[in-house]
């Protein structure tokens, strides 16, 4: 896409999820993610009920009255939003592609990160590495983001979650947020994910398109796997045909949730065609129950 149409699109999509985020998850957002660790506020005089451990000495000899330290929560943090932009990320049946969806998701967590006065990064991931941007604060690192995830053209087309991960916890040191937004149509990520959970707050996004789920009885088609190019026609008009691919989404479904569950991390189903704010803002509300 050229200059021009890709400056639109990052407007729109701007826009769009900026209000999202604003009028719906920033105060949801700041409740659920809290800082790790206190950090030094003031110092004031001391009230009936202070813990005497938090006198400060000094300060009560100088002014011979006792005074108290106190302590607030350090708030800042680090999101990396960890996306799946793979060949199946071009596939939708819903009037939108799964990678647009992503895209839109995305830039809602990054700006609510952004009202919040935390860092946000990305990386982007197929079978490999293709692209990674360390935490940073401000506008224009979330429109830096949107701008990657919109125009970057894979260089591969299959999916490595494990992968993914692993240059993830080996770039990002520091404990932080990781949203990690694919299909997991993928294999043997359980440990990874086990890894990444121990280090960081881990929620994954599953995104799946309805038609993935049942497929429907329309005769025989071609099919195309984007992610490895090939085609194959398909009788859809079988019934058998039909209920083993339902199984095999069924079983990858399957291991994404025991994955992610064994990983003590966070999971969010989407599906293509549904709005995705709901799920978003059910989610954060539950944690914030806990």
């Amino acid at each position: 896409m050229d200059t021009r149409e890709l400056i639109k699109k990052v407007r729109r999509i701007e826009i769009k999820t900026n209000r999202l985020s604003r009028h719906l998850f920033s105060g949801e957002y700041h409740s659920s993610f809290k800082g790790k660790g206190m950090s030094f506020s003031e110092v004031r005089a001391y009230t009936y009920g202070d813990d005497i451990r938090s006198i400060d000495w000094n300060v009560t000899a100088r002014l011979r009255e006792p005074h108290v330290k106190v302590f607030e929560e350090e708030r800042e943090l680090s999101m990396m939003i960890v996306a799946d932009i793979s060949g199946s990320g071009k596939f939708g049946s819903q009037g939108q592609m799964r990678r647009e969806v992503i895209t839109e998701i995305g830039a809602t967590l990054a700006f609510s990160a952004l009202q919040n006065n935390d860092k946000v990064g990305l990386l982007l991931f197929s079978d490999r590495i293709e692209r990674y941007i360390p935490p940073q604060k401000g506008r224009s690192q979330v429109l830096r983001i949107i701008r990657e995830m919109l125009e970057c053209s894979p260089q591969g087309t299959g999916t490595d979650i494990a992968q993914g991960l692993e240059y993830l916890n080996a770039v990002q040191r520091r404990s932080g947020i990781v949203f990690l937004l694919s299909d997991f149509l993928d294999e043997d990520y359980e440990q990874a994910l086990r890894i990444t959970g121990r280090k960081h707050d881990l929620i994954g996004i599953h995104l799946l398109d309805p038609l993935e789920e049942e497929l429907p009885s329309m005769g025989v088609l071609p099919i195309l796997d984007p992610e490895t190019g090939a085609t194959q026609w398909v009788d859809l008009t079988r019934k058998k045909t039909r209920e083993k691919f339902k199984a095999w989404m069924e079983g990858k479904s399957a291991y994404c949730r025991r994955s992610l569950q064994a990983a003590r991390a966070g999971r969010i189903d989407i599906r293509l065609g549904d709005p995705y704010a709901p799920a978003l803002l059910k989610f954060f509300q539950k944690r914030n129950k806990r």
